[in-house]
């Protein structure tokens, strides 16, 4: 007769086999999809070491599991963004926080491409909100020190930032900047419309 602590073991065992195939699964979609972001779903099981039911039975399809790479490298990037000042001089501290997020779009940015092909607008940007308030509390701080301009509003100042980041990620892709230049020539081109008139 089975004892109620050996009954216990089989299914804590499974959750425990099932952690390490989502969590293999999420680092080969990541090291996958960084490389490629067509990289085919049979392509990321075989680096995961899963099979393809397995990958389907976590993520039922591309777009869910592309959407749970994204969910993890915005935490990321938030854990790195904790550790950037953004105190002192508003203008200095964006040229940091851009520094510190350029260095994560750059490395990831066929991540994002693979997230415009499968994920809706507003769910990409709903994903970036907590590095968005950040942006926020920081435009927010500029103006009310009168470093950044109060004619326009906050809010497309944030959405001003957000593109211009993601466009220089494309940029770099296909090589019309160097990745090296570009959080300069993000800052640059950020002041220059942030600055009151």
């Amino acid at each position: 007769m089975t004892s109620a602590g050996a009954r216990g073991t089989a299914p804590r065992a499974q959750r425990a086999d099932a952690r390490r195939n989502i969590a293999a699964i999420l680092d080969a979609a990541t090291e996958c999809l960084a490389r490629d972001p067509e990289v085919s779903i049979a392509d990321i099981a075989a680096a995961a070491g899963v099979g393809r039911i397995t990958l389907y039975g976590h993520f039922k399809t591309r777009a869910e599991l592309v959407d749970a790479v994204m969910v993890r490298i915005v935490q990321h990037a938030n854990a790195i963004l904790d550790a950037t000042d953004a105190d002192g001089n508003p203008a200095d501290a964006l040229a940091r926080l851009v520094a510190s997020s350029w260095q994560i779009v750059h490395q990831f940015r066929n991540i994002l491409l693979a997230a415009q092909r499968e994920l809706p607008a507003e769910r990409i940007r709903g994903v970036h909100d907590p590095i968005l308030r950040r942006v926020h509390s920081l435009i927010g701080r500029g103006q009310d020190a009168g470093t950044f301009r109060r004619d326009l509003p906050r809010q497309w100042l944030i959405t001003t930032a957000f593109s211009l980041m993601h466009a220089a990620a494309e940029d770099a892709a296909a090589g019309r900047i160097g990745a090296d230049e570009a959080a300069r020539l993000i800052t640059t081109t950020l002041l220059a419309a942030f600055t009151p008139p």
